[in-house]
């Protein structure tokens, strides 16, 4: 019995150290530092991802180009700050070393250290056996010395348009100087190449768009490349935006704004309460959202309300040189807005036709004469007409009278009425 009782205690040992075997993995590197060449001034950041069952511990070491068999640990924050070591683990471990304001004494060899072995950090442990490592060689160069023109301020639009000149002049380089060109923000200018130590750019007409940073870059053959900055800057200049914008109530209005100019402009918005008076809009108040990226900004309303939202909406762009600002109209109708021209038609119907009822109501029968006495006018009109009266001159006054009231009353000409009672006569 006690034999069966070992040998199962065995294979539970041996069954435990067969699951631990089969559940590690070696750690492995996925992604290695590479070497490069800086120039001082510069700032360099090495990559290090390492895979492993349990993810594996990383760490950075440095050593002397001079002295590549003395390592030293590297910390985040050493070297007055300078170093950065920022590390993630999750399924992998990923590590990264950054170092910035490069020197002559940063060049050197920087290495990845990696290990899940769990004696790792054993001091009776040879490091060698327990960590993997990968390195990468830094090379700090003395930059070249450029010699570059002041930063320039555009003067505010309508101002004296003189031309601007940017030079840049290479004075001194450990490397053969093979050519130069000049860059805006970043984007290359066409047709600025030239093999020239001196070299020059040219606003002709500056405007408030010229502006921004321009470097002036010169490359090597055996050396990286070497650069100067030029700032012009400028007041910003508000281009694009919405004059006005028609929404209806619920609906969700976006409202922007566009400028030029550098440095890129703080960016506000206000609403107009009344003469003179304004009031801030922000992010806190839940229906209204702010995005602003660099030289342009968008204000999203959601919900239109018809009472609190239509009106005056003003964005404002500053800098340390100036500032600007630009109006935008909402206006918010009514969810009744498309039956407002149907109604307007239906009520324009409805008065006139009671206009019409009104005057026929108000219209007398004894306006309108009778044909028996129209004829025996005319028959009475006819005989004074051939001179024999026969009734007395008052009366035949009076009959004239009624004649011509009964042709303006129906709107007849006094021609038309004798020709037809000379008809009817006949």
């Amino acid at each position: 019995m006690r034999s069966y009782t070992g040998m199962l205690a065995l294979l539970l040992i041996h069954g435990n150290l067969m699951l631990t075997y089969v559940s590690s993995q070696n750690a492995g590197f996925v992604k290695s530092p590479m070497s490069e060449i800086k120039l001082t001034g510069d700032a360099f950041e090495l990559y290090c991802d390492v895979v492993g069952s349990p993810v594996p511990e990383i760490q950075w070491w440095y050593a002397d180009i001079n002295r590549a068999d003395s390592f030293k640990q590297l910390w985040d924050g050493a070297r007055k700050r300078r170093v950065s070591i920022n590390t993630a683990y999750g399924s992998n471990g990923v590590s990264v070393l950054a170092i910035s304001r490069l020197t002559l004494e940063d060049a050197g060899i920087y290495e990845c250290r990696a290990s899940n072995d769990p004696r790792r950090n054993d001091l009776r442990q040879n490091p060698a056996i327990s960590w993997i490592r990968t390195q990468a060689t830094i090379s700090v160069l003395q930059k070249p010395r450029i010699n570059a023109s002041d930063q320039e301020i555009l003067q505010p639009k309508g101002g004296q348009e003189l031309p601007i000149i940017l030079q840049c002049n290479l004075t001194n380089s450990h490397s053969t100087h093979q050519e130069s060109f000049w860059m805006k923000n970043g984007q290359e200018i066409a047709n600025t190449k030239t093999q020239h130590r001196h070299t020059l750019f040219k606003l002709s007409k500056p405007r408030a768009d010229d502006s921004g940073e321009y470097m002036c870059v010169y490359t090597f053959k055996s050396a990286p490349n070497a650069n100067a900055s030029i700032e012009v800057k400028a007041a910003p200049e508000i281009l694009g935006h919405k004059r006005s914008e028609n929404k209806k109530e619920g609906e969700n209005a976006t409202l922007h704004c566009k400028s030029v100019g550098y440095p890129h402009p703080l960016w506000t918005w206000r609403k107009k309460l009344g003469r003179g008076s304004y009031i801030d809009i922000d992010n806190s108040t839940g229906r209204f959202f702010i995005t602003n990226r660099d030289n342009f900004t968008e204000l999203s309303i959601v919900g239109l309300d018809i009472g609190t939202d239509p009106g005056e909406y003003v964005c404002n762009a500053s800098n340390i040189i100036g500032s600007r600002e630009s109006m935008t109209i909402l206006r918010v109708r009514s969810h009744l807005a498309p039956l407002w021209p149907f109604l307007g038609v239906l009520a324009e119907i409805i008065i006139l036709v009671v206009i019409i009822v009104v005057y026929e109501k108000r219209k007398r029968p004894d306006e309108v004469p009778d044909e028996k006495q129209t004829l025996r006018t005319t028959t009475k009109r006819k005989t004074y007409d051939s001179g024999t009266p026969t009734e007395p001159t008052d009366q035949r006054r009076k009959d004239d009278q009624l004649h011509i009231l009964t042709i303006r009353r129906r709107g007849e000409a006094p021609g038309d009425f004798q020709r037809r009672t000379t008809f009817l006569t006949w």
